[in-house]
């Protein structure tokens, strides 16, 4: 095996894996929020006086529900459908762990304006940058070649 063959694989290996761990996760954080939306059950429920200071909090942000869906959507099935395209060799694989990351990014940034500082988010902005960040030097390797 090339060492250009072998860089992709080990890239693809690895957008494989961030597309698994933060799709897992967001899938585990939401079904968190659907099975106790007040959030007393997880400890979460402080963090609904964040929420409720935004707007059409009256609709959105009286318990998780609207945000176990978003998360769901926007992180969870998102990752699984990256993980689909890269495991079947898809022309868009790259630019989807790409992309995923990014938009993990976004959701983290959020979350910065909105709550105070904590562990977690930040590690989740490392994995979304890790994550863009792999799924460029896929891509890249991916320029000009057949996937």
């Amino acid at each position: 095996m090339t060492n250009k063959a072998l860089k992709l694989k080990r890239l693809r290996s690895l957008s494989v894996f961030w597309s698994l761990w933060i799709g897992i996760g967001a899938l585990w954080g939401s079904m968190m929020m659907l099975t106790d939306p007040s959030g007393k059950m997880w400890k979460m429920d402080p963090i609904l006086t964040y929420l409720q200071v935004l707007p059409f909090s009256e609709l959105f942000f009286q318990n998780f529900i609207f945000s176990g869906i978003v998360l769901l959507f926007v992180n969870g099935i998102t990752n699984f459908a990256s993980f689909i395209l890269i495991r079947k060799n898809q022309h868009y694989a790259a630019l989807s762990a790409m992309f995923c990351g990014i938009i993990l990014m976004l959701w983290i940034m959020l979350q910065f304006v909105i709550f105070p500082w904590n562990f977690l988010s930040t590690l989740y902005f490392i994995f979304g940058f890790l994550q863009a960040l792999t799924g460029y030097g896929y891509w890249k390797s991916t320029q000009g070649k057949a996937v």
